[in-house]
């Protein structure tokens, strides 16, 4: 299969998987205060949000990514 297929699956497969799971969480853990052996840890949750029209224009440009590669491959 030609790349170009290749990158349109794999924006197509990021867009579907933006538009299912728009909402996400991280954690982090940071070293807050560190006295010889007494270490303090603190962690932090991040909410991060996925834009829908950022998912669904990958999503799009994937799907036109495939069918030109299909296209130039006759």
């Amino acid at each position: 299969m030609k790349s170009i297929v290749w990158l349109g699956t794999l924006l197509a497969l990021l867009g579907i998987l933006g538009l299912t799971i728009p909402v996400f969480t991280t954690s982090e853990t940071k070293d807050v205060v560190n006295l010889g052996a007494l270490k303090v840890q603190s962690t932090e949750q991040s909410t991060h949000v996925v834009p829908q029209a950022l998912s669904a224009g990958a999503l799009v440009l994937g799907v036109v990514l495939i069918g030109a590669g299909l296209y130039q491959r006759r």
